[in-house]
This record gives structure tokens, sequence and C-alpha cells, in this order.
């Protein structure tokens, strides 16, 4: 299997780490983030962000940012509340999470904003 990449990552690099399946791909630019809220909020899904010192972004648990924005319909909205966390947090990794009610689990998850 020589055709399959091997994609660098190491603890001790930390802007090498990978975080989630979308970590894997280039940023998202404002598009694209844009167009995965809205993916979020057309589902139904409630919005939530969360935030971690990059030193600790690997483990499972990252601070919630407020509460989820349960039943949040605006893009906008949710954007200017990434920004809020961002400005509050300006040293840490910030990601977006669309929570599926009727599967109570997380339907979507990915970083907005890396700390580095």
């Amino acid at each position: 299997m020589s055709d399959v990449q091997n994609y660098y990552s190491r603890m001790n690099d930390p802007k090498s780490v990978k975080y989630e399946t979308f970590s894997y791909l280039p940023a998202f630019t404002d598009a694209q983030v844009n167009a995965q809220i809205k993916r979020i909020v057309d589902k139904g899904w409630n919005p939530c962000i969360e935030h971690v010192e990059p030193e600790r972004a690997h483990i499972n648990y990252w601070y919630m940012w407020k509460l989820p924005m349960f039943g949040e319909r605006d893009v906008k909205k949710v954007l200017k509340e990434i920004e809020v966390c961002k400005k509050a947090n300006p040293n840490d990794h910030i990601r977006l999470v669309g929570y599926d009610n009727k599967a109570q689990s997380q339907g979507l998850s990915f970083v907005v904003h890396r700390a580095i």
C-alpha cells in the first residue's frame, strides 16, 4: 500500500497534531465554516462551542463554552459566539459540535480555530 499517504503527526510537534477527520484537510475558509454551520442548523442539530489548551487537545474532554445553543437556527449568531469565545480564550483551540437530539450523539464536530 505504498500509495497511501502517511500523515506526520507527533505530540512534540503541536502544529502537526490531528484532532479529527477534518484536520487532515487544509484549514476551512470562512465560506466552508459557514457551510458546515448551515448544515448543523439545517439538520436541526444544536450547535455547541468547546475550547481547550493546545497541550491538552489530544484528550477527549474539552471545556464547554457556555451551554449548547439549543434551537439556534441563525448561522450569524453561531459565528458571533465563536468570535466571542476566541476573544475570551485566544490561546485555546476551539471547535464546533453539532449535537443530534434524535441519535443522542454528535452529528458533526470540527476545529474552527487553532491557537498555534
